[in-house]
Protein backbone atom coordinates (compact mmCIF):
# COMPACT_ATOMS: atom_id res chain seq x y z
CA UNK A 1 0.00 0.00 0.00
CA UNK A 2 2.83 2.26 0.78
CA UNK A 3 4.16 1.58 -2.44
CA UNK A 4 1.23 2.29 -4.56
CA UNK A 5 1.11 5.65 -2.30
CA UNK A 6 4.38 6.65 -3.61
CA UNK A 7 3.50 6.40 -6.79
CA UNK A 8 0.70 7.98 -6.85
CA UNK A 9 2.08 10.74 -5.31
CA UNK A 10 4.99 11.08 -8.00
CA UNK A 11 2.47 10.80 -10.75
CA UNK A 12 0.52 13.38 -9.35
CA UNK A 13 3.52 15.75 -8.72
CA UNK A 14 4.49 15.20 -12.44
CA UNK A 15 1.20 15.72 -13.71
CA UNK A 16 1.25 19.53 -11.56
CA UNK A 17 5.09 20.35 -13.08
CA UNK A 18 3.78 19.49 -16.69
CA UNK A 19 0.86 21.52 -15.93
CA UNK A 20 3.02 24.28 -14.69
CA UNK A 21 5.30 23.85 -17.44
CA UNK A 22 2.07 24.27 -20.26
CA UNK A 23 1.26 27.25 -18.69
CA UNK A 24 4.30 28.85 -18.83
CA UNK A 25 4.66 27.71 -22.22
CA UNK A 26 1.11 29.29 -22.91
CA UNK A 27 2.42 32.11 -21.37
CA UNK A 28 5.60 32.70 -23.89
CA UNK A 29 3.13 31.46 -26.70
CA UNK A 30 0.89 34.64 -25.47
CA UNK A 31 3.97 36.92 -25.35
CA UNK A 32 5.41 35.94 -28.34
CA UNK A 33 2.14 36.95 -29.92
CA UNK A 34 1.85 40.50 -28.68
CA UNK A 35 2.70 42.08 -31.62
CA UNK A 36 -0.77 41.32 -32.42
CA UNK A 37 -2.52 44.20 -31.10
CA UNK A 38 -6.08 44.00 -30.19
CA UNK A 39 -6.46 47.19 -32.40
CA UNK A 40 -4.65 45.49 -36.03
CA UNK A 41 -4.32 43.00 -37.88
CA UNK A 42 -3.67 39.41 -36.64
CA UNK A 43 -3.40 36.02 -36.35
CA UNK A 44 -4.60 32.37 -35.58
CA UNK A 45 -2.43 29.91 -33.94
CA UNK A 46 -3.31 26.03 -33.54
CA UNK A 47 -1.28 23.41 -31.87
CA UNK A 48 -2.04 19.32 -31.93
CA UNK A 49 -0.30 16.81 -30.43
CA UNK A 50 -0.94 13.08 -30.57
CA UNK A 51 -3.79 14.23 -32.52
CA UNK A 52 -5.59 16.29 -30.07
CA UNK A 53 -5.77 19.80 -30.00
CA UNK A 54 -3.84 21.69 -27.15
CA UNK A 55 -4.11 25.71 -28.34
CA UNK A 56 -5.98 27.39 -30.41
CA UNK A 57 -6.17 31.14 -30.39
CA UNK A 58 -6.66 34.18 -32.37
CA UNK A 59 -5.48 37.64 -31.83
CA UNK A 60 -6.20 41.45 -33.61
CA UNK A 61 -8.65 41.93 -36.10
CA UNK A 62 -10.28 40.65 -38.99
CA UNK A 63 -11.47 43.27 -40.47
CA UNK A 64 -10.35 46.95 -39.86
CA UNK A 65 -13.19 48.97 -41.76
CA UNK A 66 -15.75 46.92 -39.77
CA UNK A 67 -14.11 46.83 -36.57
CA UNK A 68 -14.95 42.47 -36.75
CA UNK A 69 -12.13 40.54 -34.76
CA UNK A 70 -10.45 38.26 -36.12
CA UNK A 71 -11.61 34.40 -33.85
CA UNK A 72 -10.71 31.06 -34.82
CA UNK A 73 -13.37 30.87 -37.02
CA UNK A 74 -11.75 33.59 -39.19
CA UNK A 75 -11.02 32.28 -42.92
CA UNK A 76 -7.57 33.47 -43.60
CA UNK A 77 -5.72 32.78 -47.09
CA UNK A 78 -3.51 30.47 -46.78
CA UNK A 79 -0.57 31.47 -49.63
CA UNK A 80 1.50 28.12 -50.98
CA UNK A 81 0.60 25.74 -47.97
CA UNK A 82 -1.96 25.44 -50.39
CA UNK A 83 -0.01 23.49 -52.57
CA UNK A 84 -0.09 20.12 -51.14
CA UNK A 85 -3.85 20.25 -51.51
CA UNK A 86 -3.36 20.34 -55.13
CA UNK A 87 -0.52 17.68 -55.11
CA UNK A 88 -3.18 15.73 -53.19
CA UNK A 89 -5.70 15.80 -55.82
CA UNK A 90 -3.32 14.85 -58.38
CA UNK A 91 -2.35 11.43 -56.29
CA UNK A 92 -5.90 10.92 -55.80
CA UNK A 93 -6.55 10.66 -59.63
CA UNK A 94 -3.27 8.95 -59.80
CA UNK A 95 -4.77 6.00 -57.67
CA UNK A 96 -7.72 5.87 -59.60
CA UNK A 97 -5.83 5.33 -62.35
CA UNK A 98 -6.67 8.55 -64.30
CA UNK A 99 -3.23 9.50 -65.00
CA UNK A 100 0.18 9.09 -63.50
CA UNK A 101 2.70 11.35 -61.89
CA UNK A 102 5.58 10.31 -64.42
CA UNK A 103 3.09 11.63 -67.42
CA UNK A 104 4.07 13.90 -70.06
CA UNK A 105 2.48 17.40 -68.81
CA UNK A 106 2.09 17.84 -72.62
CA UNK A 107 -0.05 15.04 -72.85
CA UNK A 108 -2.63 16.99 -70.30
CA UNK A 109 -1.52 20.72 -71.51
CA UNK A 110 -0.15 20.89 -74.59
CA UNK A 111 -0.24 24.38 -74.80
CA UNK A 112 3.07 23.91 -72.83
CA UNK A 113 5.68 24.51 -75.43
CA UNK A 114 7.68 21.22 -76.75
CA UNK A 115 10.92 21.94 -74.90
CA UNK A 116 12.88 19.13 -76.82
CA UNK A 117 12.32 16.93 -73.24
CA UNK A 118 10.38 15.57 -70.90
CA UNK A 119 8.77 17.58 -68.17
CA UNK A 120 6.93 15.14 -66.12
CA UNK A 121 3.91 15.64 -63.18
CA UNK A 122 6.38 14.47 -61.04
CA UNK A 123 8.85 17.19 -62.04
CA UNK A 124 5.97 20.12 -61.77
CA UNK A 125 5.07 18.74 -58.01
CA UNK A 126 8.85 18.93 -56.96
CA UNK A 127 9.80 22.07 -58.40
CA UNK A 128 12.27 20.99 -60.76
CA UNK A 129 10.62 20.92 -64.03
CA UNK A 130 12.72 24.21 -65.19
CA UNK A 131 9.33 26.00 -66.44
CA UNK A 132 9.33 29.63 -65.45
CA UNK A 133 7.17 31.10 -62.75
CA UNK A 134 4.64 32.74 -64.78
CA UNK A 135 4.07 35.63 -62.11
CA UNK A 136 7.67 36.41 -62.29
CA UNK A 137 7.47 36.67 -66.08
CA UNK A 138 4.47 39.19 -65.21
CA UNK A 139 6.37 41.62 -63.12
CA UNK A 140 9.23 41.56 -65.30
CA UNK A 141 5.63 42.79 -67.66
CA UNK A 142 5.24 45.74 -65.31
CA UNK A 143 1.89 43.57 -63.57
CA UNK A 144 3.01 41.64 -60.81
CA UNK A 145 0.38 39.35 -59.04
CA UNK A 146 -2.45 41.74 -57.82
CA UNK A 147 -2.29 44.36 -60.03
CA UNK A 148 -4.63 42.11 -62.41
CA UNK A 149 -7.24 39.77 -61.63
CA UNK A 150 -5.13 36.71 -63.25
CA UNK A 151 -7.26 33.77 -64.30
CA UNK A 152 -5.12 29.94 -64.36
CA UNK A 153 -6.17 30.59 -67.97
CA UNK A 154 -3.80 33.78 -68.32
CA UNK A 155 -1.28 31.99 -66.27
CA UNK A 156 -0.77 29.38 -68.68
CA UNK A 157 -0.82 31.98 -71.99
CA UNK A 158 2.32 33.56 -69.90
CA UNK A 159 3.97 29.64 -69.94
CA UNK A 160 2.64 29.02 -73.32
CA UNK A 161 5.17 32.04 -74.73
CA UNK A 162 8.46 31.14 -72.80
CA UNK A 163 11.09 30.19 -75.21
CA UNK A 164 13.31 28.53 -72.90
CA UNK A 165 13.31 26.89 -69.71
CA UNK A 166 15.17 27.79 -66.57
CA UNK A 167 17.21 24.48 -66.46
CA UNK A 168 16.48 20.98 -67.85
CA UNK A 169 14.12 18.81 -65.65
CA UNK A 170 15.43 17.63 -62.78
CA UNK A 171 19.03 18.96 -63.28
CA UNK A 172 17.66 22.23 -60.57
CA UNK A 173 15.46 22.76 -57.84
CA UNK A 174 13.84 26.19 -58.35
CA UNK A 175 10.60 27.24 -57.30
CA UNK A 176 7.78 28.14 -59.29
CA UNK A 177 4.18 28.55 -59.12
CA UNK A 178 3.92 27.69 -62.73
CA UNK A 179 3.85 23.61 -61.89
CA UNK A 180 0.50 23.95 -59.44
CA UNK A 181 -1.14 26.32 -62.01
CA UNK A 182 -0.73 23.65 -64.51
CA UNK A 183 -1.44 20.86 -62.18
CA UNK A 184 -4.92 22.35 -61.18
CA UNK A 185 -5.58 22.81 -64.81
CA UNK A 186 -4.70 18.72 -65.05
CA UNK A 187 -7.16 18.05 -62.34
CA UNK A 188 -9.79 19.96 -64.35
CA UNK A 189 -9.07 18.53 -67.57
CA UNK A 190 -8.48 14.89 -66.60
CA UNK A 191 -11.38 14.61 -63.65
CA UNK A 192 -14.00 16.84 -65.39
CA UNK A 193 -14.33 19.02 -62.32
CA UNK A 194 -12.54 21.91 -61.46
CA UNK A 195 -9.25 21.78 -58.46
CA UNK A 196 -12.22 23.47 -55.84
CA UNK A 197 -15.27 21.24 -56.94
CA UNK A 198 -12.92 18.05 -56.94
CA UNK A 199 -10.96 18.81 -53.47
CA UNK A 200 -14.25 19.52 -51.75
CA UNK A 201 -15.82 16.36 -52.76
CA UNK A 202 -12.26 14.18 -52.32
CA UNK A 203 -11.11 16.11 -49.52
CA UNK A 204 -12.41 18.89 -47.61
CA UNK A 205 -15.63 16.42 -47.02
CA UNK A 206 -14.02 13.58 -46.01
CA UNK A 207 -11.78 15.07 -42.98
CA UNK A 208 -14.00 17.20 -41.53
CA UNK A 209 -12.47 20.51 -42.93
CA UNK A 210 -16.12 22.85 -42.54
CA UNK A 211 -14.21 26.10 -42.70
CA UNK A 212 -12.22 25.15 -45.90
CA UNK A 213 -13.00 26.19 -49.96
CA UNK A 214 -10.35 27.48 -52.58
CA UNK A 215 -10.41 31.42 -53.86
CA UNK A 216 -11.06 30.21 -57.28
CA UNK A 217 -13.78 33.33 -57.30
CA UNK A 218 -12.22 36.53 -55.61
CA UNK A 219 -15.32 38.27 -55.95
CA UNK A 220 -17.06 35.76 -54.38
CA UNK A 221 -18.81 36.30 -50.68
CA UNK A 222 -17.20 34.35 -48.23
CA UNK A 223 -18.78 34.22 -44.67
CA UNK A 224 -15.94 35.37 -41.66
CA UNK A 225 -13.27 35.82 -44.24
CA UNK A 226 -10.41 38.11 -42.68
CA UNK A 227 -9.57 41.29 -44.91
CA UNK A 228 -5.62 40.86 -45.49
CA UNK A 229 -3.46 44.30 -44.58
CA UNK A 230 -0.03 45.34 -45.21
CA UNK A 231 1.53 48.15 -43.65
CA UNK A 232 3.07 51.95 -45.06
CA UNK A 233 4.46 54.28 -42.30
CA UNK A 234 2.25 53.83 -39.21
CA UNK A 235 -0.99 52.90 -41.40
CA UNK A 236 -2.75 50.06 -42.33
CA UNK A 237 -3.86 49.23 -46.08
CA UNK A 238 -5.68 46.59 -47.83
CA UNK A 239 -3.94 44.05 -49.80
CA UNK A 240 -6.05 41.35 -51.34
CA UNK A 241 -5.33 38.72 -53.69
CA UNK A 242 -8.11 39.89 -56.36
CA UNK A 243 -7.34 37.14 -58.82
CA UNK A 244 -8.74 34.20 -59.97
CA UNK A 245 -5.64 31.90 -60.25
CA UNK A 246 -5.37 29.40 -57.88
CA UNK A 247 -3.73 25.68 -57.31
CA UNK A 248 -0.56 27.76 -56.41
CA UNK A 249 -2.32 29.52 -53.46
CA UNK A 250 -5.61 30.16 -52.75
CA UNK A 251 -6.88 28.14 -50.31
CA UNK A 252 -9.15 29.78 -47.58
CA UNK A 253 -9.23 27.94 -44.34
CA UNK A 254 -8.09 28.17 -40.69
CA UNK A 255 -5.54 27.27 -38.51
CA UNK A 256 -8.04 24.68 -36.65
CA UNK A 257 -9.55 23.22 -40.22
CA UNK A 258 -5.28 23.22 -41.07
CA UNK A 259 -4.80 20.49 -37.88
CA UNK A 260 -7.71 18.87 -38.82
CA UNK A 261 -6.01 18.16 -42.35
CA UNK A 262 -2.50 17.23 -41.01
CA UNK A 263 -4.30 14.68 -38.42
CA UNK A 264 -6.14 13.25 -41.81
CA UNK A 265 -3.55 12.30 -44.06
CA UNK A 266 -0.53 11.51 -41.48
CA UNK A 267 -3.15 8.77 -39.93
CA UNK A 268 -3.38 7.32 -43.41
CA UNK A 269 -6.91 8.18 -44.30
CA UNK A 270 -5.86 10.06 -47.52
CA UNK A 271 -6.27 6.74 -50.54
CA UNK A 272 -6.78 3.86 -50.13
CA UNK A 273 -4.16 2.52 -49.37
CA UNK A 274 -3.18 5.46 -48.00
CA UNK A 275 -1.01 7.92 -50.25
CA UNK A 276 1.13 9.18 -47.39
CA UNK A 277 4.12 7.23 -48.82
CA UNK A 278 3.79 9.14 -52.11
CA UNK A 279 3.21 12.47 -50.65
CA UNK A 280 6.48 12.20 -48.75
CA UNK A 281 8.32 10.74 -50.82
CA UNK A 282 11.22 13.30 -52.46
CA UNK A 283 13.64 12.15 -55.04
CA UNK A 284 17.66 13.57 -55.74
CA UNK A 285 18.24 16.00 -58.54
CA UNK A 286 20.41 14.38 -61.61
CA UNK A 287 23.51 14.96 -60.23
CA UNK A 288 22.62 13.38 -57.03
CA UNK A 289 21.88 15.87 -54.67
CA UNK A 290 19.06 16.38 -52.56
CA UNK A 291 15.49 17.44 -53.23
CA UNK A 292 13.87 18.04 -50.05
CA UNK A 293 10.81 18.90 -51.54
CA UNK A 294 7.63 16.44 -52.16
CA UNK A 295 4.17 16.41 -52.98
CA UNK A 296 3.87 20.09 -51.69
CA UNK A 297 5.36 19.06 -48.76
CA UNK A 298 9.02 20.23 -47.53
CA UNK A 299 10.49 16.96 -45.71
CA UNK A 300 13.47 18.13 -44.08
CA UNK A 301 14.83 18.76 -40.20
CA UNK A 302 14.18 21.53 -38.38
CA UNK A 303 16.28 22.16 -34.86
CA UNK A 304 17.29 18.39 -35.30
CA UNK A 305 13.92 16.67 -35.82
CA UNK A 306 12.61 15.46 -38.54
CA UNK A 307 9.47 17.87 -39.73
CA UNK A 308 6.88 17.93 -42.32
CA UNK A 309 6.02 21.78 -43.38
CA UNK A 310 5.37 24.15 -45.41
CA UNK A 311 5.27 28.37 -45.34
CA UNK A 312 2.75 30.32 -47.70
CA UNK A 313 2.34 34.37 -48.71
CA UNK A 314 0.09 35.77 -51.12
CA UNK A 315 -0.56 39.09 -51.07
CA UNK A 316 -0.37 40.12 -47.26
CA UNK A 317 -1.63 36.36 -46.15
CA UNK A 318 1.17 34.80 -44.22
CA UNK A 319 0.91 31.03 -42.92
CA UNK A 320 2.93 28.21 -41.43
CA UNK A 321 1.78 24.66 -41.33
CA UNK A 322 4.61 22.58 -39.55
CA UNK A 323 4.68 18.77 -38.03
CA UNK A 324 7.29 16.64 -36.40
CA UNK A 325 6.88 12.86 -36.50
CA UNK A 326 8.51 12.51 -33.72
CA UNK A 327 6.74 14.93 -31.23
CA UNK A 328 3.40 14.12 -32.92
CA UNK A 329 3.24 17.58 -33.41
CA UNK A 330 1.34 20.01 -35.61
CA UNK A 331 1.90 24.11 -35.67
CA UNK A 332 -0.61 25.86 -37.95
CA UNK A 333 -0.85 29.79 -37.99
CA UNK A 334 -2.28 32.05 -40.47
CA UNK A 335 -2.16 35.70 -40.49
CA UNK A 336 -3.96 38.09 -42.64
CA UNK A 337 -0.70 41.02 -41.78
CA UNK A 338 2.58 41.11 -43.29
CA UNK A 339 3.75 44.11 -41.14
CA UNK A 340 6.33 41.73 -39.54
CA UNK A 341 8.07 40.09 -42.28
CA UNK A 342 11.15 42.09 -41.58
CA UNK A 343 10.91 40.91 -37.81
CA UNK A 344 11.38 37.06 -36.00
CA UNK A 345 8.95 35.05 -37.61
CA UNK A 346 5.74 34.52 -35.52
CA UNK A 347 4.86 30.73 -35.93
CA UNK A 348 8.79 29.34 -35.78
CA UNK A 349 8.91 31.83 -32.23
CA UNK A 350 5.94 29.82 -31.21
CA UNK A 351 7.78 26.58 -32.69
CA UNK A 352 10.92 27.28 -30.58
CA UNK A 353 8.93 26.96 -27.55
CA UNK A 354 7.61 23.88 -27.78
CA UNK A 355 10.75 22.21 -30.29
CA UNK A 356 13.84 21.56 -27.84
CA UNK A 357 16.48 22.19 -30.55
CA UNK A 358 18.75 19.08 -30.56
CA UNK A 359 20.40 19.71 -33.70
CA UNK A 360 24.30 18.48 -33.01
CA UNK A 361 26.76 21.42 -34.27
CA UNK A 362 28.63 20.14 -37.19
CA UNK A 363 32.45 20.82 -36.21
CA UNK A 364 34.18 22.61 -38.96
CA UNK A 365 37.91 22.31 -40.02
CA UNK A 366 40.09 24.90 -39.97
CA UNK A 367 41.64 25.37 -43.28
CA UNK A 368 45.41 24.71 -42.89
CA UNK A 369 47.17 28.13 -43.82
CA UNK A 370 48.91 27.68 -47.39
CA UNK A 371 51.11 30.62 -48.38
CA UNK A 372 50.00 32.23 -52.00
CA UNK A 373 52.21 35.09 -53.64
CA UNK A 374 51.04 38.45 -53.99
CA UNK A 375 51.90 38.75 -57.83
CA UNK A 376 50.10 35.27 -58.11
CA UNK A 377 46.83 36.10 -56.11
CA UNK A 378 46.42 39.32 -58.42
CA UNK A 379 46.08 36.97 -61.21
CA UNK A 380 42.53 35.66 -59.91
CA UNK A 381 41.05 39.25 -58.98
CA UNK A 382 38.22 40.68 -61.68
CA UNK A 383 34.79 39.81 -62.63
CA UNK A 384 33.31 36.64 -62.88
CA UNK A 385 29.72 35.44 -64.25
CA UNK A 386 27.89 32.92 -63.67
CA UNK A 387 26.36 31.84 -66.67
CA UNK A 388 23.16 30.49 -65.62
CA UNK A 389 21.70 33.25 -63.75
CA UNK A 390 24.02 36.32 -65.76
CA UNK A 391 25.00 36.86 -61.88
CA UNK A 392 28.36 38.84 -61.51
CA UNK A 393 30.89 38.63 -58.25
CA UNK A 394 34.27 40.59 -58.34
CA UNK A 395 37.41 39.14 -56.52
CA UNK A 396 39.72 42.16 -55.56
CA UNK A 397 43.10 41.94 -53.29
CA UNK A 398 42.61 43.56 -50.08
CA UNK A 399 45.49 43.78 -47.32
CA UNK A 400 47.43 41.28 -49.01
CA UNK A 401 44.33 38.93 -49.03
CA UNK A 402 42.12 37.85 -51.91
CA UNK A 403 38.38 38.89 -50.85
CA UNK A 404 35.12 38.94 -52.33
CA UNK A 405 33.56 42.42 -53.40
CA UNK A 406 31.69 42.52 -50.44
CA UNK A 407 34.61 42.20 -48.72
CA UNK A 408 34.40 38.16 -47.18
CA UNK A 409 38.19 36.85 -47.36
CA UNK A 410 39.14 33.61 -49.06
CA UNK A 411 41.52 31.93 -46.98
CA UNK A 412 43.93 29.66 -49.69
CA UNK A 413 44.10 25.91 -48.57
CA UNK A 414 46.71 25.70 -51.86
CA UNK A 415 47.57 27.10 -54.92
CA UNK A 416 44.20 27.71 -56.57
CA UNK A 417 42.17 26.39 -53.45
CA UNK A 418 40.42 28.77 -51.38
CA UNK A 419 37.68 28.17 -48.81
CA UNK A 420 35.06 31.11 -47.58
CA UNK A 421 33.66 29.56 -44.62
CA UNK A 422 32.22 26.43 -45.41
CA UNK A 423 32.90 26.90 -49.20
CA UNK A 424 35.21 25.89 -51.25
CA UNK A 425 36.77 28.14 -54.07
CA UNK A 426 38.55 26.58 -56.91
CA UNK A 427 40.02 28.80 -59.17
CA UNK A 428 40.80 27.14 -62.40
CA UNK A 429 43.43 27.58 -65.04
CA UNK A 430 41.12 26.90 -68.08
CA UNK A 431 40.30 29.99 -70.40
CA UNK A 432 38.47 32.04 -70.10
CA UNK A 433 39.72 31.36 -66.41
CA UNK A 434 36.72 29.73 -64.44
CA UNK A 435 35.81 30.27 -60.58
CA UNK A 436 34.18 26.84 -58.89
CA UNK A 437 32.28 27.19 -55.95
CA UNK A 438 31.07 24.09 -54.09
CA UNK A 439 29.03 23.78 -51.45
CA UNK A 440 27.26 21.02 -49.42
CA UNK A 441 24.19 21.37 -52.00
CA UNK A 442 25.22 22.67 -55.26
CA UNK A 443 28.57 23.74 -57.79
CA UNK A 444 28.23 26.61 -59.04
CA UNK A 445 30.84 27.97 -61.79
CA UNK A 446 31.61 31.67 -62.79
CA UNK A 447 33.44 32.26 -65.88
CA UNK A 448 36.26 35.35 -66.11
CA UNK A 449 34.73 38.70 -67.46
CA UNK A 450 35.92 41.31 -69.26
CA UNK A 451 35.28 44.86 -66.55
CA UNK A 452 32.44 47.08 -67.73
CA UNK A 453 33.29 50.58 -70.08
CA UNK A 454 31.17 53.13 -68.31
CA UNK A 455 32.10 56.00 -70.10
CA UNK A 456 28.91 57.95 -71.95
CA UNK A 457 30.16 56.41 -75.27
CA UNK A 458 30.13 52.59 -74.57
CA UNK A 459 26.67 53.37 -72.37
CA UNK A 460 25.18 54.97 -75.37
CA UNK A 461 25.83 51.81 -77.21
CA UNK A 462 22.80 49.84 -74.80
CA UNK A 463 20.45 52.78 -75.73
CA UNK A 464 17.49 52.29 -77.39
CA UNK A 465 14.13 49.99 -77.44
CA UNK A 466 13.73 46.07 -76.73
CA UNK A 467 10.76 43.89 -77.37
CA UNK A 468 9.49 40.73 -75.71
CA UNK A 469 7.53 38.40 -76.93
CA UNK A 470 7.49 36.47 -73.53
CA UNK A 471 6.92 38.99 -71.31
CA UNK A 472 4.55 41.03 -73.77
CA UNK A 473 6.34 43.94 -72.87
CA UNK A 474 8.94 46.64 -73.92
CA UNK A 475 11.48 48.73 -72.16
CA UNK A 476 13.21 51.92 -73.56
CA UNK A 477 16.47 52.33 -72.67
CA UNK A 478 17.76 55.54 -71.90
CA UNK A 479 20.79 57.62 -70.66
CA UNK A 480 20.33 60.13 -68.13
CA UNK A 481 22.68 62.33 -66.10
CA UNK A 482 25.50 59.50 -66.80
CA UNK A 483 23.34 56.39 -66.08
CA UNK A 484 21.42 53.81 -68.07
CA UNK A 485 17.63 54.20 -67.38
CA UNK A 486 15.12 51.48 -68.59
CA UNK A 487 11.69 53.38 -68.83
CA UNK A 488 8.56 50.96 -69.15
CA UNK A 489 5.48 52.87 -69.48
CA UNK A 490 3.81 54.96 -68.02
CA UNK A 491 5.70 55.76 -65.30
CA UNK A 492 8.16 52.95 -64.53
CA UNK A 493 12.43 53.66 -64.44
CA UNK A 494 14.48 51.55 -63.14
CA UNK A 495 18.27 51.78 -62.86
CA UNK A 496 20.73 49.66 -64.67
CA UNK A 497 24.13 50.00 -62.81
CA UNK A 498 27.01 48.28 -64.45
CA UNK A 499 28.30 44.93 -63.24
CA UNK A 500 30.89 43.23 -65.85
CA UNK A 501 31.07 44.04 -69.84
CA UNK A 502 27.38 43.51 -71.17
CA UNK A 503 26.31 42.95 -67.94
CA UNK A 504 23.88 45.00 -65.33
CA UNK A 505 22.06 44.94 -62.15
CA UNK A 506 18.18 46.08 -61.26
CA UNK A 507 16.46 45.82 -58.06
CA UNK A 508 16.35 41.83 -57.39
CA UNK A 509 17.28 41.54 -61.55
CA UNK A 510 20.09 40.63 -63.45
CA UNK A 511 20.75 41.91 -67.04
CA UNK A 512 23.16 40.53 -70.11
CA UNK A 513 23.42 42.09 -73.32
CA UNK A 514 23.82 39.96 -76.28
CA UNK A 515 25.72 40.73 -79.69
CA UNK A 516 26.25 39.05 -82.94
CA UNK A 517 29.33 37.99 -84.88
CA UNK A 518 29.25 41.75 -85.96
CA UNK A 519 29.43 43.20 -82.02
CA UNK A 520 26.13 44.44 -82.31
CA UNK A 521 23.67 44.39 -79.97
CA UNK A 522 20.44 41.71 -80.54
CA UNK A 523 19.08 40.78 -77.45
CA UNK A 524 18.45 41.79 -73.60
CA UNK A 525 17.91 39.31 -71.56
CA UNK A 526 16.34 39.56 -67.55
CA UNK A 527 17.11 37.30 -65.29
CA UNK A 528 14.92 36.86 -62.06
CA UNK A 529 15.29 34.63 -59.10
CA UNK A 530 12.21 32.34 -60.37
CA UNK A 531 12.64 33.07 -64.32
CA UNK A 532 15.50 33.04 -65.90
CA UNK A 533 16.96 34.25 -70.02
CA UNK A 534 13.49 36.13 -70.54
CA UNK A 535 13.96 37.31 -74.21
CA UNK A 536 13.82 41.19 -74.90
CA UNK A 537 15.02 41.81 -78.63
CA UNK A 538 16.52 45.01 -79.42
CA UNK A 539 14.22 47.27 -81.83
CA UNK A 540 15.42 48.38 -85.27
CA UNK A 541 15.62 51.80 -85.01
Amino acid sequence: MKKIFLLLLVLSVQLILTAQSWQDTVLLIGKAMDRYKPENPGAQLAISRNGQTIFSRAWGMADLEHNVPLTNESVIEAGSVSKQFTAAAILLLEQQGKLSVDDDVRKYVPEVPDYGTTITLRHLMQHISGIKDWGAIAAIGGWPRTTKTYSNDDALLIISRQKTLNNKPGDEYIYSNSGYNLLAIIVERVSGLSLAEFTRIHIFLPAGMKHTEWRNNFKKIVPNRAIAYEKTGDAYLTDMPNEYVYGNGGLLTTAEDLLIWNNYYLKGKLGNPSLLPKQLATRPLNNGKKNTYAAGLVVDSVRGWKSISHTGATASYRSSLQYFPDLDLTIAWLSNSSAFDNGPNVANAARDLLVKNIAVATKRNEPIPYSIAIEKLKTYTGWYREPKTASGTKLVLRNDTLRTQAGAALLPVAENVFMQGQTRVEILPAKPRTVRLISSMDTTLYVAADSANTDEKSLQEYTGDYWSDEADAKFSVRLKDGKLIAHQDPKTDIILTPLYKDGFSAPGTTIFIERNKKNQITNMKIYVGRARNVEFRKMVQ
